[in-house]
């Protein structure tokens, strides 16, 4: 779609004061989706050379904002790590296009906070910690589950970019599991749902997407019961955080968050398939 709203194109190499009607542009899959008579100008990231996918001598993993979802499940068919299954999933649960693929960033997906976001599920799952820079230099950390604080809303401040997001080692070395719902055979998710057992304390990671307006993650020092777990759920999400749309009612949404969790809690604490 054409904005034809916009006057100029920045390069985001060359530093300009930021003002208002600006917007960064990664992939612009959603930018150029829609109208957004908001906008004057964009700062185009496209040319700023950041490294899609680099892994550090400590065993993390740091992905740029700007890494496409094909550039992520290139690089995840040769990583060799325990959780390395959990990319692909998570690239194929966008069911888009190869167009969408080569544009769509994994900033982008973040960045939009739609519960659906399945960049957002994974960074999640594998605890993933988001660099944030704003305009005046400074930057800051924040963890993934806490960059999306509801459907479509996030902690960024005007200005301020996503840089990038780093999975720690320990996550990345983790046993995984992942469901996904959807109401028709390649529609929107409606839950998504994935574990991480951790092999070093044998703790389990629950993280819930898709179905709540925000990432869950809920952490057990040893897996839990099934009304345990089922609990825990319940006490971390409130009644109106569980999404309302097209693609799924809350009760439905709720109903297959627990029934894949419990999927989940036996798969990885007792190897049992799922009923």
């Amino acid at each position: 779609m054409d904005l034809n709203t916009v006057v100029e194109i920045r390069d985001a190499r060359h530093p300009a004061p930021w003002r208002p009607g600006d917007a960064w542009l990664g992939g612009g899959t959603y930018l150029f989706s829609e109208p957004q008579p908001h906008l004057r100008r964009l700062v185009d990231l496209s040319r700023t050379g950041w490294t899609p996918v680099r892994p550090h001598p400590d065993g993390s993993l740091e992905i740029a904002a700007t890494c496409t979802i094909a550039q992520l499940s290139r690089f995840a068919r040769e990583f060799r790590a325990e959780a390395a299954p959990l990319f692909e999933q998570c690239c194929r649960a966008f069911l888009a296009s190869f167009k969408i693929w080569n544009m769509a960033t994994v900033g982008g997906n973040l960045c939009n906070s739609l519960p659906a976001g399945p960049m957002i599920s994974l960074t999640a799952a594998l605890d993933g910690e988001c660099l944030l820079h704003a305009q005046d230099g400074v930057r800051r950390r924040v963890r993934v589950v806490d960059f999306v604080t509801g459907a479509g809303r996030k902690v960024l401040t005007e200005g301020e970019l996503l840089r990038s997001i780093t999975l720690p080692a320990r996550a990345l070395a983790c046993r995984t599991a992942f469901r996904q719902a959807s109401l028709y055979g390649l529609g929107r998710s409606g839950a998504l749902v994935i574990g991480t057992l951790d092999p070093v304390d044998h703790s389990l990671a629950i993280t819930i997407t898709a179905s709540t307006v925000r990432p869950v993650r809920l952490w057990f020092p040893l897996p839990p019961t099934a009304d345990g777990l089922r609990a825990a759920i319940d006490a971390a999400v409130a009644d109106d955080e569980w999404f309302d749309d097209i693609h799924g009612l809350p009760a439905w949404r709720r109903h297959m968050t627990f029934r894949y969790a419990e999927d989940i809690r036996r798969e990885l604490s007792h190897g049992e398939e799922p009923q």
